[in-house]
């Protein structure tokens, strides 16, 4: 894996799978000894939140409030 020029790395998605890192994911880095440890950072951030956080914007039908409310309803 290589750095990059501004320092980043890129975490493979079965490790992000695994720990639930997603998009606006808090992360930290743990230095022990010579090792970096990569953790999921302790916030009070539900997993409801991020999973909505994390598909925010991916939708594909514009509709109002009150089509929606109208639909869940029944409504013509």
């Amino acid at each position: 894996m290589r750095v990059t020029s501004k320092g980043q790395v890129t975490i493979p998605r079965t490790i992000r799978q695994k720990l639930g890192i997603v998009p606006s994911s808090e992360v930290e880095f743990v230095v022990e000894g010579n090792t970096v440890l990569l953790r999921t950072a302790d916030v009070a951030v539900s997993k409801g939140k991020r999973i909505v956080d994390a598909l925010r914007g991916r939708a594909t039908v514009r509709m109002t409030t009150d089509e929606i409310m109208a639909l869940t309803r029944g409504e013509g």
